[in-house]
């Protein structure tokens, strides 16, 4: 039986990086790990980097965590419900801008929430970590600490105590609804509630601010449980006329295209019977006859937020920052 020798390639290591480059092991840990504590020229910095890239060289990242204490590692727990199209664009460029300042973004869907997943997240020992709406509690940032991570950053309507914030209350979104609608005549409005789990944390602070945008004045708000099904919405616009009610912000805009197609069949005319109005400004919605009314989200950019986190792993020991990242402004269109 003849046997045939395979070779295999040898994988290769920091040392055969740093006879291509012509530089010591030490500087190619130093340029590949980013470290600060030593200066390393530029020209250097792109030979070390050039040479990892022809030999196709990937640092140890098990090892790199040993050594540090930490890893380039930056967590995002995995939303547990739709967040819409914008807001996922939102996180892609924020992931995306990260992965240019050579961290790695990990998707973390542990099971639980708050102070609870913190506990899992801590585990895999990352530099930082980026918490939407999860619920984190100052114990839950402390155990994070602990575990090495240098920036805990909380994406929410309050800041948390240890951690930096970024604020997005969403009453402002609401808010700029409610007044629209009163200043267009309307008195009686209805407010979607969304059905689906976990939504509510978007969903409540959009009802508060169109209450207070209507507050002290002759306008009525009534909040309109929905499921996101088409016998859900046809089942509302039935009832709307028994409840009197002459403008509906829909939440966002799939609700409100969903809420516009069940008033057409119940032969309810938009605007002359019912207002609408959206939020998030998807194209779909200027797409429509008559087109949506809509509250357009403002975000800062991806980059702007990947170097705030970046500057919080570099200065772990600095005050925590909290800056106001959400505003909106109203589009207005033919369904109001």
């Amino acid at each position: 039986m003849r046997s045939v020798m395979v070779q295999i390639p040898n994988t290769p290591t920091s040392a055969d990086v740093a006879r291509l480059a012509g530089v010591s092991r030490a500087t190619v840990s130093y340029v590949l790990n980013d470290t600060d504590a030593v200066r390393i020229s530029e020209p250097t910095r792109r030979r070390v980097h050039a040479a990892a890239r022809e030999l196709g060289y990937v640092p140890h990242a098990a090892a790199r965590t040993l050594r540090a204490g930490h890893s380039r590692m930056v967590l995002m727990p995995a939303p547990a419900v739709s967040m819409g199209p914008l807001h996922h664009r939102f996180l892609g460029e924020l992931q995306a801008a990260l992965g240019r300042l050579d961290y790695t973004v990990v998707q973390h869907g542990a099971l639980g929430q708050g102070d609870e997943a913190a506990r899992a997240w801590a585990e895999l020992r990352p530099v930082a970590v980026l918490a939407p709406g999860s619920g984190l509690g100052p114990h839950g940032v402390a155990v994070l600490k602990r575990a090495g991570a240098r920036a805990v950053v909380t994406l929410g309507p309050a800041r948390v105590e240890g951690a930096h914030a970024l604020l997005m209350d969403h009453t402002v979104v609401g808010h700029r609804a409610g007044a629209h609608l009163y200043d267009r005549g309307r008195r009686r409005i209805g407010v979607i509630l969304p059905e689906e789990p976990g939504l509510e944390f978007f969903s409540h602070p959009r009802l508060t601010g169109v209450r207070r945008a209507l507050t002290g004045t002759d306008a009525t708000v009534t909040g309109l449980p929905l499921a996101y099904t088409e016998r859900a919405a046809s089942e509302l616009a039935a009832r709307l006329p028994e409840l009197n009610l002459d403008a509906v912000f829909a939440y966002n805009d799939e609700y409100a295209m969903l809420l516009m197609r069940a008033l057409k069949d119940a032969s309810l005319r938009v605007p002359q019977d019912i207002a609408v109005v959206g939020a998030d400004d998807l194209m779909l919605g200027r797409l429509l006859r008559p087109r949506l009314s809509t509250v357009r989200l403002e975000l800062p950019s991806g980059r702007e937020l990947a170097e705030l986190v970046d500057h919080a792993v570099r200065h772990p020991g600095a005050e925590p920052a909290v800056r106001t990242v959400l505003d909106a402004t109203l589009i207005h269109r033919a369904s109001s």
